[in-house]
Formats: structure tokens, sequence, C-alpha cells
């Protein structure tokens, strides 16, 4: 594809403060709109299994507007049929709006050759009449999840209603004690959206422009990541997205940009916070390095012998920068900061703002920090978690 003329030069400082201000770290947060207006402004939430503070789909909103409750958090996303999972840059949840702007990977799904798991005769046809009768219903209430303790071993029923979920006849509506409780797509999605009328054209051009519309200004790379697209799809689609090109200082690469965020320079309040490593924010590792000069990698599946910066590092954002990381656990009523790594001794007052504000969100009265990776600095540290704990 040859890349167009750019209609303007970004230094490096302006892309990273558009970022920031696209992903609702930069200005006044949108309290009104609350969960709803972050998962609208951005797009897609990721989902996780790993719990140490809370889910990370609690703690994409936490970061942007603080102390929302954790209650108001999961009601917002499920009441009202407000949105829908699906996948999007992993497992996501989706504003409902967007249903049909997914078509084309539901139609690509329904044209799947192989899958992982074999279908049983029957099994999905049991399933949709069984969610017509009685749903919604859990994999569980469906006749199990697994036929045995092994995570992939998936019973028939299991298959099917995935299966089902893929193909858009089914929605996942919540999630109860992290299972999915699935309903029938014609129940569950408004019926003005409920359809595949869109062709993939029409799909891709809304997901890039979307993408663009939250990353701020972002590469292709960036650009195809946020909804896991193949390059070329975005090459396909990008010249009527409406983004525009444009050149970041450093880059290396074409860039495009939501022109909205070109009209006004980024200013305001910066948000103090700890991110989930599957915040939309960091979620892109090549991108993370490029805009903060940060290396982020999640070290869940690292061997503890390997990791350095811990299980669960979540990195600390203030000022527009990313200045530390805290690997945090639970003990009662204490936050436990089993490591910290700091970017220097200016960087102490803010990571003890973030852990300060995130043990208040989840019921802790405590902090206690085990280790600290410049051990002069642990001391500083403690002194101001103690003064803003009161």
């Amino acid at each position: 594809m040859t890349t167009p003329r750019p209609t303007a030069d970004l230094s490096a400082d302006e892309a990273r403060r558009i970022a920031l201000r696209a992903q609702g770290f930069l200005g006044v947060p949108d309290r009104r709109s609350g969960v709803r207006g972050v998962l609208r402004h951005l797009g897609a939430i990721q989902l996780d299994t790993i719990s140490v503070l809370a889910r990370s789909h609690e703690l994409v909103p936490y970061a942007r507007l603080g102390a929302v409750g954790r209650r108001t958090v999961e009601d917002a996303y499920w009441q009202d049929t407000h949105s829908f999972e699906y996948w999007s840059h992993a497992a996501c949840i989706l504003p409902i709006e967007e249903w049909p702007h997914f078509a084309f990977r539901r139609r690509a799904y329904r044209n799947r050759p192989h899958w992982n798991h074999e279908l049983p005769d029957g099994a999905y046809d049991r399933v949709i009449k069984q969610l017509r009768s009685e749903g919604p219903l859990t994999a569980t209430e469906l006749g199990g999840a697994k036929k045995t303790n092994d995570w992939w071993d998936w019973s028939g029923s299991k298959v099917a209603v995935e299966r089902a979920l893929m193909y858009g006849e089914v929605v996942c509506v919540e999630r109860r004690g992290w299972k999915r409780v699935y309903d029938l797509a014609e129940r569950a999605v408004p019926e003005a959206l409920l359809h595949d009328e869109l062709d993939d054209t029409e799909c891709l051009r809304r997901l890039v422009r979307l993408a663009g519309r939250s990353l701020g200004v972002g590469t292709r790379a960036d650009i195809a990541d946020y909804h896991r697209l193949k390059g070329e799809q975005v090459d396909a689609v990008i010249a009527d997205s409406g983004l525009v090109p444009v050149s970041v200082e450093g880059w290396g690469k074409p860039a495009w940009a939501d022109p909205a965020a070109l009209e006004t320079s980024p200013r305001g309040r910066h948000r103090t916070t700890l991110l989930s490593p599957f915040d939309s924010l960091i979620w892109e590792r090549a991108r993370t390095e490029r805009i903060f000069g940060f290396t982020h990698r999640l070290e869940a599946y690292v061997p503890r012998q390997k990791r350095v910066y811990g299980y669960f590092a979540m990195p600390v954002l203030a000022g527009g920068r990313l200045v530390g990381r805290v690997d945090p656990a639970r003990e009662g009523r204490t936050l436990v900061a089993k490591q910290v790594t700091l970017d220097g001794p200016k960087s102490v007052p803010a990571v003890a703002q973030a852990l300060a504000e995130a043990a208040t969100w989840v019921g802790c009265t405590d902090v206690r920090v085990d280790r600290v990776d410049a051990p002069d600095l642990r001391e500083p540290l403690v002194k101001d978690l103690a003064r803003l704990l009161g």
C-alpha cells in the first residue's frame, strides 16, 4: 500500500499526550457517563481470569474514574444489555451497538474448517433447544463444562455453546462467579442490531475507525492489534476510515490519527494509578515501548525463578509517564506490595499514592511493602504510605 503524505507532523511528546487523552487518562474524567462511558470510549475492555486486586475488566474503569464500586462496574456492563462479550483484542466486553460490526468475524467462524474441539453429533441443537426453553444458563447448567478436571477437556455441551457463541447464535449476557452465562442472541441483542447485513469491508472500516479513535494516534500495527485484525485488512480500508496520515517523531513508521484528536492540544490533569497489565493503554508491548520508553511484559505465565518484576506486576502511571511497577497481593485487610520497582526517588510519592488509593478501593486498611528494587527507597515509600493512609 502506498502511504499518503502526512497531514501533520507530531512530536513524540504530542503523540504520547494524544494517546493518553484518547485512552481517558488526561483531562477531567467523565464521571457522569461512568463505566459505560469508559466502555464506549475505549471500544473494548479485555477480560482475564487473573484476579489479584480485582479482575482486569474492573481495574480498567477504576484506573480512569477512581474508586467506582465494583458492583457498579458489573451492573454497568451487563444490565439492560448494554454490552456483549466477544473475540476482539482477546476475549473482550464490547458495546452492544458494535454487534453488527463483528459480522465479519462471525462469518469467518462459521466458515472455519478446523477446530480444536470436536463437536459431538446433536450437541449443538440440544444446547440451542435447552437455552430456548430454560435460558439464560451456564455451561454447567447446560450439562457440564468439562469431562475431566483438565481445563481444555470440554464437555460436548461446552463445545457446542462456545461454537454457538462464536457463530453469533448465542451471547454471553453476564459473568457469574467468572462463569459465562449464555442466552440466545435473539433474546439478548436488541432487534435493530441483530443482523449480519454489513459486508466485511464496512465492518472493517468501522473497527479501524474505532481503533484509531481509541488510540488517538497509531501505526498500522497498533490499529490492527486493537481488534486483532490482519495488516492487509487495515490496508484495505484505512484510506476510507476517516483517519488521517501523520508522522510522529522517532516512530520510524507511518501513522494515522483520529482527526478530532488533532483539533485541540491535549491538556488537563493526569491520573495517577495502577494499571492492569491488560489495560488497552499498554496491552501492546511494542507500542508501550515506543510511546513510554517502558518495557512491559506480563510474567504470570513465566516460571517463578525467571520473573523479573513479579507475577502480576502492574505499571504505575503518573504525570503521563510510566514511573514504576508494583506486584500486589492481598492478605485479609492488607494490600501487600510484594515487589516494587521504582524509576528513581521522584517516583516514590506517585507510587505511594497509587498504592494507597488502590488499597482503599478494595477495602484494605493497610499496605505492607515487602521488597523494593532500590532498598534505600523503601523507607521513604513506607513513610508516604503511612501518611496517606492516616
